[in-house]
């Protein structure tokens, strides 16, 4: 993987993060196009940290809120009752609450299903079937649901559906914010709630497990053992460019499904199914990723 490689991955990263499309399938499938292979672990976990400091620079003054009102009602001043604690009297910390409580469905099955995650679920015809199916879902899910709650509305069983729609984003394809985002459509909420309960719930999920992976990273580069790593430049280079166009595109998504629906990336979706089916069938893609060593 050269510079310019690299930068281009980068930027894929920030273009796909968080739109509905599934950024995991397009690097997959533009990693097995432009170099032949996996990208490797390293280089894409630490990609993915640029583009989730975008989130954490957008989202900075609700995080610091919800932080400060969490913190606040653990560790404030004596006398205050459990459900004023769980956030009863204060929506910042029962949002808090709320997030934790959505990212335990992705930990818990990231834990129970790591084999299946990095081996079979890679397959590219799983990827190709997903990419269809929520792209249906969100078309007919967007299309028929109701406008109505917003952020202030959660309730703890919302918040739980949430969960269970990002866990789906474990299955290459199926997407994070999309299956969030579809999830939270079926429910009724509004497009840009759905968004930014999507946004925010990320961060412990995505953000928490790429420092993880990141350090395992640093670990195999120095051992060696870290497949296509272009270097630290390069690298680097790569993460930078999905930090800044990542909070570009954050801002236009907001923008844009304020006034629009997700009609577009529902098609996009299929039609990309389409297209990585017919290069499947053609030979020009393997179902399975090959890693490289080199």
């Amino acid at each position: 993987m050269n510079f310019f490689q690299a930068i281009f991955l980068g930027l894929v990263q920030a273009l796909t993060e968080y739109l509905p499309v599934s950024s995991s399938a397009h690097i997959r499938i533009i990693g097995d196009l432009m170099l032949g292979s996996d990208p490797g672990a390293a280089f894409t976990a630490i990609i993915q940290i640029g583009t989730e400091l975008a989130v954490i620079l957008y989202f900075r003054h609700d995080i610091i809120r919800i932080l400060g009102a969490w913190f606040g009602s653990l560790f404030g001043k004596e006398g205050k009752d459990f459900k004023s604690r769980m956030g009863a009297h204060n929506p910042d910390t029962q949002m808090g609450w709320f997030i934790i409580l959505g990212t335990m469905p992705i930990l818990i099955a990231g834990l129970l299903f790591k084999h299946a995650i990095e081996g079979s679920l890679r397959n590219l015809w799983i990827t190709v079937t997903v990419l269809v199916l929520f792209g249906v879902l969100l078309w007919v899910v967007d299309a028929r649901s109701r406008q109505v709650k917003t952020m202030k509305e959660m309730t703890w069983k919302d918040a739980l559906i949430f969960g269970i729609g990002q866990m789906l984003a474990l299955i290459p394809g199926v997407s994070r914010s999309g299956g969030t985002i579809t999830f939270g459509r079926a429910m009724g909420y509004t497009r840009e709630a759905a968004v930014r309960v999507s946004f925010l719930m990320a961060i412990p999920a995505v953000f928490g497990a790429g420092i993880l992976e990141a350090v395992s990273a640093v670990k195999d580069v120095a051992t060696g053992d870290a497949g296509m790593f272009p270097g630290w430049g390069p690298t680097i280079a790569a993460a930078i460019v999905a930090f800044v166009v990542g909070y570009v595109v954050i801002i236009g998504f907001l923008k844009f499904v304020s006034t629009f629906s997700y009609k577009a990336f529902a098609i996009y979706r299929i039609g990309l199914a389409v297209v990585v089916a017919l290069l499947l069938i053609t030979g020009v893609l393997s179902p399975l990723e090959a890693v490289a060593t080199a």
